[in-house]
């Protein structure tokens, strides 16, 4: 598609033409429209809010204050509630310490994944033995 055509459907999507995309060179701009629809707006095998929950996530870390804004109202517009929202930016936070704790420790990679694959072997044998139950 040349630029024309691809403004016409990004403002028959939005409402008006947001300026980054604006900024899109003539040459890029039907390729970066067509992978923004593929990853932020088509179904795909993670439901719409809960991709954008990761997209706070993510954002939260990186500390895009774009990312931030858009991520949390588009998840709103598909049922995301403030707790959600919360928990998202909670769990990136967690993860991103955890992150800079053992890596600045330099726990080594293997005893890492062999502690790992143990406790993720204890609790799929308690939830099966409780299962059974």
């Amino acid at each position: 598609m040349n630029r024309k055509q691809v403004e016409t459907e990004i403002q028959d999507t939005f409402g008006l033409i947001p300026t980054m995309f604006k900024t899109i060179p003539d040459q890029m701009i039907s390729s970066e429209w067509d992978l923004f629809k593929k990853v932020q707006l088509d179904d795909g095998p993670i439901p719409q809010k809960y991709r954008e929950l990761i997209g706070i996530a993510i954002s939260g870390v990186t500390k895009c204050r774009y990312c931030a804004y858009y991520h949390t109202e588009v998840a709103k517009l598909f049922g995301a509630t403030d707790e959600e929202i919360e928990a998202a930016i909670h769990y990136a936070k967690q993860s991103a310490g955890w992150s800079s704790y053992i890596n600045g420790l330099q726990i080594p990679f293997d005893q890492f994944k062999s502690e790992i694959d143990q406790a993720c072997e204890h609790v799929r044998s308690h939830s099966t033995q409780k299962e059974m139950i």
